[in-house]
């Protein structure tokens, strides 16, 4: 049976590196699921969870918390390259809602005094700390 590899690589390094049967990820333009054999395409992701459905146990889906980048599916190999990716296990909760209500503050500190390039700062990293705390939850 065929099988997608999936890796997921930051500045810091590989991220993430497993097989398999299905990935399901958010590009700029919807929801993509991808299955063997799927076509190569390269696309720019959204921020947003990554969902993959691992080959060892039907019942085994890890998922990945990604801030964009770009996602390239060559030959059953998906690669993700993004800015930062963390997996639900590794994300402390508690401080994206941290991340999450300073963004707030800073979205409305930024509205009241109407500097644009802040807001738009903030909402970038709202929009972040609410993806890490809904895949951090996920566990």
């Amino acid at each position: 049976m065929a099988h997608l590899t999936v890796q997921i690589v930051t500045p810091d390094g590989l991220v993430y590196d497993h097989h398999a049967s299905f990935v399901s990820v958010r590009t700029l333009d919807g929801e993509m699921g991808i299955l063997p054999r799927h076509e190569n395409m390269i696309a720019v992701l959204a921020v947003d969870e990554v969902k993959v459905k691992r080959i060892d146990d039907d019942t085994h889906v890890n998922w990945i918390a990604v801030n964009g980048g770009i996602i390239e599916i060559a030959n059953n190999v998906i690669t993700i390259i993004a800015d930062s990716a963390e997996r639900a296990r590794d994300i402390d909760v508690s401080r994206a809602e941290r991340a999450k209500l300073r963004a707030e503050r800073e979205i409305e500190e930024a509205q009241d005094k109407h500097l644009i390039d802040q807001e738009r700062r903030a909402k970038i990293a709202l929009q972040r700390a609410i993806n890490r705390i809904n895949v951090g939850n996920k566990l």
